[in-house]
C-alpha cells in the first residue's frame, strides 16, 4: 500500500497570510462633520466649545481616525486642536478615515518586514480572509517580494494563481 504524500508540504512553498497583519487594536472614527454648523461650516467658538464637552477618556487606548465626511473646508488648526484633546488618551491619532488608516497600517507593516527568509523561495500570498485586507497590501507585498523570490503565487497552496516566476539563469 502506498503512503499518502502531502505534495503541498513537500513543495517548499511559504505561505504569507496578510490577514495576520491586520491591526489588533481598537480603531474608532472621529467625524468632524457633527461639530460643524449645518455640517459644512466650522465656527471656531462653537467648535472649541463642542470639543470641551466630549468625554475624551472614551478614546483610551484606541486608534482615533480623525476625518470629515462632508466636503467642508476644515482649517489645519482644527485637526491640531482635536489631536491636543485626544492624544493623552489615544494609542494613536491618524488623519483620515478607518479604511485609509488600515491601508497605511498594512503599507507600514509590509515595509518593515524582514524579507531575508523569502529570498529564492516559492511564495504563496493567501487569498481568502475573514478581515478586509486592502488590495494595496497585495500590491505592496508583491512589489517587495518580486526582486528576491523565486516565484510568487496568489490563493491557497492547493490552488494557486501564478503571479511571477524568476527566469532560469543561463
Amino acid at each position: 500500500m502506498e503512503s499518502l504524500v502531502n505534495k503541498v508540504a513537500a513543495s517548499g512553498l511559504i505561505t504569507i497570510n496578510l490577514e495576520e497583519f491586520y491591526p489588533k487594536m481598537d480603531i474608532v472614527q472621529f467625524d468632524i462633520k457633527k461639530y460643524l454648523f449645518m455640517e459644512l461650516i466650522l465656527k471656531e467658538k462653537d467648535f472649541r466649545a463642542a470639543l470641551t464637552e466630549i468625554n475624551w477618556a472614551d478614546y483610551t487606548d484606541k486608534v482615533v481616525c480623525v476625518y470629515c465626511s462632508t466636503d467642508a473646508i476644515i482649517p489645519v488648526w482644527a485637526f491640531m486642536l482635536i489631536s491636543s484633546y485626544v492624544q493623552p488618551f489615544a494609542k494613536m491619532v491618524y488623519l483620515g478615515n478607518q479604511e485609509e488608516f488600515i491601508k497605511a497600517y498594512f503599507t507600514k507593516t509590509i515595509d518593515e518586514l524582514d524579507y531575508t527568509n523569502f529570498e529564492h523561495k516559492k511564495i504563496v500570498i493567501k487569498g481568502c480572509s475573514d478581515k478586509p485586507v486592502p488590495a494595496s497590501a497585495y500590491l505592496d507585498i508583491t512589489t517587495k517580494l518580486r526582486p528576491i523570490a523565486q516565484s510568487i503565487f496568489y490563493g491557497e497552496p492547493c490552488s494557486t494563481v501564478p503571479i511571477f516566476k524568476k527566469k532560469a539563469e543561463k
